[in-house]
């Protein structure tokens, strides 16, 4: 599998968006549900991801940049024919490679809250982030869950 950055205008990578769009608001009310639509994806301070293998879109991840110092993962998501492949790993691993190559010292992210995020939460604990407070423009909600990395800290 390849990872590459992408500029969102192939269908495959919009149709894996738009199951991402669709998971969310069947898991959680609209208002809290904070993806980036694919316009917002392409602004400046995020950078995008898909994973291929081959010519399919295995997966797929961004990182926002929040400050000089700070990121957050958005858009993490593995296409339903990949899954417990080691797409959402080797992603998570490269985005968090990425911000420290950067010179992040924190990396956030924003999750939700129910049985069907707990795939997500286990990977993202195993890489090291813990649970945190709302961050950027969030505010606690019960849909909501946080996490963060200290990037000084991890190996």
């Amino acid at each position: 599998m390849l990872i590459i950055l992408d500029d969102l205008s192939g269908v495959e990578i919009r149709e894996l968006l738009e199951i991402h769009f669709a998971g969310m608001l069947s898991h959680s009310p609209c208002g809290a549900c904070h993806f980036l639509d694919i316009e917002a994806l392409k602004g400046p301070t995020v950078t995008f991801w898909s994973v291929r293998d081959n010519q399919a879109v295995a997966g797929c991840g961004a990182l926002k940049e929040m400050d000089s110092q700070h990121g957050e993962i958005k858009s993490m998501r593995t296409h339903p024919n990949y899954l417990r492949k080691g797409v959402a790993r080797l992603l998570l691993d490269h985005i968090i490679s990425t911000a420290k190559l950067r010179g992040y010292r924190r990396l956030s992210l924003e999750t939700g809250s129910g049985d069907a995020f707990e795939p997500a939460i286990r990977l993202y604990e195993s890489r090291g982030f813990v649970p945190c407070s709302a961050f950027g423009g969030y505010t606690e909600n019960p849909f909501s869950r946080f996490y963060a990395l200290e990037l000084s800290d991890s190996p």
